[in-house]
């Protein structure tokens, strides 16, 4: 008998518009697709197509004008806004294209945010370890502003990961980084990704990165297209 694996992640008629000066602007239409437990998926498409307005989205940090996210079953918009920020808490990963460290903290501190925000008593151990994983044993000290981007990414990549959440949303992790960086970054992000088991959902314009997912969700002006 084969067995039924649902659906991590369920997007149903999602759509989302905005009201300019211009007029009514349409940044999704009518998008439908399913993410199973453990898969790594990519949300491509050329810039102002909507990936990040999706993601956002997906992540509960933005809202949609209609339509259905059901996380785990749930739609995550008969929560609230208290209800959203808890699911993140405990579910939820993610790592910014412009890295969104806070300034005033050290690396360590960084990373032990979330633990801490979770009443988690081994927030320094579980943050020195991820990050001694990701190469910056020596960098716990260090504020933002005395790494580079690469290490600011990792450090990013750390903080998504330090709560084993089950759902990893990546926005472009490489666009802010040298080519030669991005790579080392992305194969870290996927090496830690297997190693937890999440189900990774990444936006990228890369065609070899979208090429390392299972499977790649095309978005065109705000439709999904493949």
């Amino acid at each position: 008998m084969t067995q039924c694996i649902n659906p991590i992640v369920e997007v149903k008629g999602l759509g989302k518009q905005v009201v300019t000066q211009g007029g009514e602007l349409i940044l999704l239409k009518d998008i439908n697709f399913n993410i199973l437990p453990g898969e790594a998926i990519a949300i491509s498409g050329a810039s102002g197509s909507g990936k990040s307005t999706l993601l956002g989205i997906l992540a509960g940090l933005d809202i949609p004008s209609e339509g259905q996210v059901y996380i785990g079953g749930e739609d995550i918009f008969l929560l609230d806004e208290d209800g959203r920020a808890l699911l993140r808490r405990d579910s939820i990963g993610f790592v910014f294209q412009s890295f969104q460290l806070l300034p005033n903290l050290t690396a360590l501190e960084n990373v032990m945010l979330p633990l801490e925000l979770a009443d988690n008593r081994d927030a320094p151990g579980r943050a020195n370890e991820i990050l001694t994983r990701v190469g910056l044993q020596a960098r716990l000290s260090h504020y933002p502003r005395h790494l580079s981007g690469g290490e600011q990414q990792r450090v990013a990549i750390a903080r998504a990961f330090v709560s084993q959440p089950k759902l990893l949303f990546a926005d472009e992790p490489t666009g802010n980084l040298d080519s030669v960086t991005g790579r080392r970054i992305i194969d870290l992000l996927f090496e830690i990704n297997e190693e937890h088991g999440a189900t990774l959902v990444m936006v990228t314009h890369d065609e070899n990165l979208a090429r390392r997912c299972i499977r790649t969700l095309h978005l065109d002006a705000g439709r999904m297209t493949g």
